[in-house]
């Protein structure tokens, strides 16, 4: 009896197949990236000429190598670093057409006019520990917070809830439309009376 020969299997296509199971991952794996800080940098504009910005309307905040917190030159400690922003931001020391009729400062001369004034500098060694670093963001973006929660709370408070918790409610991608809608002027409105002015100069050098 004539012995049988095994089929051949062609493999000719295989490499083909290969090629788009490699195409299909690619496109549909996911690869996570660190986020980072989330800051809104402001749009570029031509400016001919730069604003003059008052001394007093400008809050240094430095960090050094060592972790030290310098706050308008003086040695402080980061434990009170929220409550020193928050009396910069909401002083109201302007007159006339820089007055702030909301802030409840102490309205000091040598302090900010007002909060649409007002700038928070903020600058750090390259040595300056990532911990630290965070702390001290935490601390100023919370000085911020706190005054909007304020100010939130003050003109609307049959919504029963605080800025923080309003933006949240508004970025959640499961609130209705209509709470969404009603949200966001009254978000925008609060933030117009404290903007956000952190500014991160350049990092020192350590020598």
């Amino acid at each position: 009896m004539a012995k049988r020969s095994a089929p051949e299997v062609n493999a000719g296509s295989m490499a083909d197949i290969a090629f788009l199971l490699l195409i299909f991952f690619l496109v549909t794996t996911t690869i996570e990236t660190d986020s980072g800080l989330n800051r809104k940098l402001p749009p570029m504009e031509d400016q001919v000429d730069q604003p003059i910005i008052r001394e007093k309307n400008i809050f240094t905040v430095l960090v050094s190598k060592n972790d030290q917190l310098l706050v308008e030159e003086e040695l402080t400690d980061i434990a009170d670093l929220r409550t020193l922003a928050i009396a910069f931001l909401d002083n109201g020391g302007g007159v006339g057409d820089e007055a702030c009729d909301y802030c409840q400062g102490e309205r000091d001369e040598s302090s900010s006019d007002n909060p649409d004034k007002a700038i928070i500098s903020l600058k750090n060694d390259r040595e300056t520990s990532y911990k630290v670093y965070i702390a001290v963001q935490n601390e100023l973006v919370a000085a911020y917070n706190d005054l909007r929660n304020r100010e939130f709370e003050r003109l609307f408070p049959s919504l029963g809830m605080n800025f923080v918790t309003a933006q949240k409610q508004y970025n959640d991608p499961r609130t209705n439309a209509d709470t969404v809608e009603e949200l966001k002027p009254k978000i925008a409105q609060v933030k117009a009376m404290f903007p956000q002015k952190l500014s991160e100069a350049e990092s020192n050098k350590s020598k």
